[in-house]
């Protein structure tokens, strides 16, 4: 019934291309031939060519699978030197973001210990370092602050965090310091 009562302007179409818009686009030729490029083909006898990241290091296990807890950013590498931690803060003080430590007594992960209701875990939150480091405008600052917090509480996991203060978000985590048991 109700395709009866579609009326005729609205199933009539109109085509209001002028013949000289109707010549714009070209016709479709067909494919074009690839005899002109060079074509080079390459024995493929060595399996470790064929997954590369693009630089010497090739097929390269990023995460060991055992005995290893998954943390923040940056987790699945090998932890980091003083000179690549520098380097992260750096990046976030150069990126206008708040830099941050926390640390946490006990277990450092996510766990599920006092509730088994779905989307509530144990170890989520994180003890504030201090205040978040408004002004910081040097690498040297947060590291010195690290040294305070890994000197109070030497069995706590300590992590850096970068606070887009316009925003309002979390845009970096990374640890900092592991204990040395962990």
């Amino acid at each position: 019934m109700a395709s009866s009562m579609i009326s005729s302007a609205t199933v009539a179409t109109v085509s209001r291309a002028t013949p000289a818009q109707a010549t714009l686009v070209a016709p479709f030729t067909g494919l074009k031939s690839m005899a002109g490029f060079p074509t080079t083909k390459k024995a493929n006898n060595d399996i470790t060519s064929i997954a590369s990241n693009g630089g010497r290091v090739q097929c390269m296990q990023v995460w060991p699978p055992l005995g290893k807890k998954k943390f923040e950013t940056l987790s699945y590498l090998p932890d980091l030197t003083l000179d690549q931690l520098v380097k992260q803060i750096e990046f976030l003080i150069k990126k206008g973001w708040v830099p941050c430590l926390e640390f946490t007594v006990g277990e450092a992960f996510v766990y599920r210990e006092n509730h088994r209701s779905p989307g509530y875990y144990d170890g989520r939150y994180w003890t504030m370092w201090k205040l978040p480091m408004f002004g910081a405008n040097d690498a040297s600052q947060v590291v010195k602050e690290l040294e305070e917090a890994k000197k109070a509480y030497p069995k706590s996991h300590v992590r850096i965090i970068g606070f887009d203060n316009v925003r309002q978000v979390q845009c970096i985590s990374f640890i900092a310091y592991k204990p040395p048991a962990a």
